[in-house]
């Protein structure tokens, strides 16, 4: 819901790493057109399917490009979003505050979600399981290699502010919160089946606690919006 109040009904979407299609095909049900790119041809696949079993296809449009080739849309959007870290892995984010300038409209905004450098989820996780390395792999800086369904990706991880210095030349930070800051992150899914009543609680903890200075730059991953100047 609150992702939806930055963007004006019947939006033009970007979607940045599209993965399963599940946010683009969110957004299309509430009436917006979306086009939802992926690196990955099978992720772009499947998005098409699910858009195709919904009937969607009118407000879908897939496209196979990585963030890191944007050069080569064209095109006018009302917004730009891309949830769970694809930028994490975008060597130079600069290149990509540009064309995101060029490809949306005047007071366009950007809706990111991004994995933050101070996780305390996964600094407990990790540190539980005497895995001290891999418990410290946010605080890196630079690139740093992630394990990651049996692949290694290369991955930069970002304090808000450091995010934004990237878009800082043409966009205005209109805010940031934390997510998964006290509910468990999203690849401790079995956490959350086994303690399902107690993880609702903490979900209510990040909605009432997410957005406070010095809160809103921990968590899993946060959310920061801009907008095109």
């Amino acid at each position: 819901d609150a992702v939806q109040g930055e963007f004006p009904s019947a939006s033009r979407l970007l979607d940045l790493g599209c993965g399963t299609g599940i946010d683009a095909l969110e957004f299309a049900r509430c009436g917006h057109q979306v086009v939802a790119s992926d690196w990955s041809p099978r992720m772009v696949a499947r998005t098409w399917a699910r858009a195709v079993a919904e009937d969607l296809q009118s407000r879908v449009t897939t496209i196979h490009l990585g963030i890191q080739q944007l050069d080569q849309l064209d095109g006018a959007f009302d917004g730009i979003y891309s949830n769970f870290g694809p930028l994490n892995c975008v060597s130079d984010l600069g290149s990509v505050a540009t064309e995101c300038v060029r490809l949306l409209r005047p007071n366009g905004s950007l809706v990111f979600s991004v994995m933050g450098r101070i996780s305390p989820w996964e600094l407990g996780h990790y540190a539980l399981r005497g895995r001290f390395r891999r418990a410290g792999v946010r605080a890196a800086r630079g690139v740093t290699a992630v394990g990651m369904n049996r692949h290694t990706i290369w991955t930069r991880y970002y304090l808000p502010r450091e995010f934004y210095r990237a878009f800082a030349e043409h966009f205005s930070l209109t805010g940031y919160r934390a997510l998964s800051l006290f509910m468990p992150p999203p690849y401790l899914v079995g956490y959350y089946r086994r303690h399902r009543r107690w993880c609702e609680h903490l979900g209510r903890l990040d909605d009432r606690f997410g957005a406070l200075p010095w809160l809103r730059d921990m968590g899993d991953h946060f959310l920061i919006v801009m907008r095109r100047r």
